[in-house]
């Protein structure tokens, strides 16, 4: 189930430089606000209040923060390797540094939970996790995660 319907080329981040889970959510705001021209600071609280639900942290290593947006009009994924492991306060309580961030839009319903479920299931598959975790440029991030799902595995 390839993501290239969710993920665009420029929404890859090789190697973010980040040192705790909230400025690692700062950070992916900032791009996702610049790519998709909304507000940062409404991300940025988007991210932090479902953060505050229960951490997007769901295991080995892989955080899938999310949230839906009024004035966003397509579902939009944005993924980042991060530089070193950060706290996420995950479920497992491994250090997160792999994330998706997806944002939908207010009126995205289901489509936002499929959505929700492809990031899981390709993210959680130990083959492309490791792929992501080798890979050194956001190309070659970007291949993996668009991967046909028999070439994926």
């Amino acid at each position: 189930m390839p993501l290239n319907d969710l993920v665009a080329p420029n929404a890859i981040l090789p190697a973010l430089k980040v040192n705790s889970k909230k400025q690692a959510i700062q950070e992916l705001a900032a791009r996702a606000a610049k790519l998709t021209g909304q507000s940062e600071r409404g991300i940025f609280e988007t991210l932090l209040q479902r953060e505050k639900l229960g951490s997007t942290g769901i295991g080995h290593g892989i955080a899938i923060p999310h949230g839906k947006l009024v004035r966003l009009d397509k579902l939009f994924g944005l993924f980042a390797r991060l530089d070193r492991p950060v706290d996420f306060e995950a479920l497992d309580g491994q250090p997160v540094d792999l994330v998706f961030v997806l944002l939908a839009p207010e009126s995205a319903g289901a489509d936002h939970l499929k959505a929700l479920a492809r990031i899981a299931r390709l993210l959680r598959d130990p083959d492309i996790a490791r792929k992501l975790r080798e890979s050194r440029d956001a190309e070659a991030l970007y291949a993996v995660l668009t991967l046909p799902p028999t070439q994926a595995a």
